[in-house]
């Protein structure tokens, strides 16, 4: 009998064991540990110190401008107490009845329909050239690379250059050279800087697609081949469904960056000019928050960008990623 008892009771050490629980049914340490760090706790220590940095850069200041833009929200001197009370939907109705603020988002719509389509062909052709066997392929990669890592205040300083009135580019044109010029006409200002901006981060892209391109099988191309198929064929049956999962990822990222668009027309037009044909929504809220002293209505149109981005991100996703799945 003793010893029928003994191997019960190890029968069920073994199971409490086995479960990761306690014998009264309570969960063990090593279980809660478990659950919070999850399978691999040392991976998830190494991984910590990048979410408190995405939580401190990123999370915390999106709350806050939540918070500022449901209330009455001013600057202050600093330990100044003052009350900032609660107004609603009033700052997003101020933010919605400016022409200004309407006018950047139907600018930086302009601009994403120019800068995305544009990033993905160019990006894709220049890198399956880059790809195959050509002269000078490494020298060709940091080219292109180049302008994406160089200082934006220099190289705005080169495109200034080439696009103002008496610049090369018009010199170039003669009569046909548009009057008012490029950066200062308010149809082509905007236009202008998503073709300097593809052009900027054009390496970037390129990068992308290359690594892409190294996944996609040669037997394809020579099965494409023995077939009949061209090069314009192969590329368009082979290479094109071969790196879709990259051109979804180029087109959220073109149209993340494209939406913060801050720094061009802010050196390129001098702010937004002329008459804010090139102003951006994060240029109008700096101008509102910042140079106004209206932070309330500023992140009011920062939260409407947030929304509008991760809508146009979702349709994306389902558009263009739809046959990945």
């Amino acid at each position: 009998m003793t010893l029928m008892r003994s191997t019960s009771a190890g029968r069920r050490s073994v199971g409490g064991t086995r479960s990761g629980g306690r014998l009264d049914g309570r969960p063990s340490v090593r279980s809660l540990s478990g659950r919070i760090l999850g399978n691999q706790p040392i991976g998830t220590a190494f991984v910590a110190p990048y979410l408190v940095f995405l939580a401190a850069i990123f999370a915390y200041p999106l709350g806050f401008a939540v918070y500022m833009s449901f209330h009455d929200y001013f600057f202050t001197a600093p330990g100044a107490i003052v009350e900032r009370p609660f107004v609603g939907f009033d700052n997003y109705t101020a933010a919605l009845s400016d022409p200004a603020v309407r006018r950047a988002f139907g600018n930086v719509g302009i601009f994403l329909l120019i800068n995305v389509p544009l990033t993905v062909v160019l990006s894709l052709v220049l890198a399956t050239a880059l790809n195959a066997a050509i002269r000078w392929r490494t020298f060709f990669r940091v080219s292109y690379y180049v302008p994406y890592v160089a200082a934006s205040v220099a190289v705005v300083g080169v495109w200034l250059f080439l696009f103002n009135s008496n610049g090369l580019i018009n010199s170039i044109l003669g009569p046909l050279a548009p009057d008012p010029s490029w950066l200062v006409n308010s149809t082509l200002a905007m236009p202008t800087i998503a073709i300097y901006v593809t052009w900027k981060q054009l390496g970037f892209f390129i990068l992308l697609y290359l690594a892409s391109l190294q996944n996609v099988s040669k037997d394809l191309y020579e099965a494409a081949s023995v077939d009949g198929a061209g090069r314009w064929k192969s590329f368009w049956s082979v290479t094109v469904p071969g790196v879709r999962p990259a051109t979804t990822l180029v087109v959220l990222l073109a149209t993340v960056t494209g939406a913060n668009l801050f720094t061009e027309p802010y050196l390129l037009t001098g702010g937004g000019g002329p008459d804010g044909a090139s102003a951006s929504p994060v240029l109008v809220m700096y101008q509102r928050g910042i140079e106004q002293g209206n932070p309330d209505v500023g992140s009011a149109i920062g939260v409407l960008l947030v929304i509008g981005v991760l809508l146009l991100a979702l349709f994306e996703r389902r558009f263009v990623g739809r046959e990945d799945r």
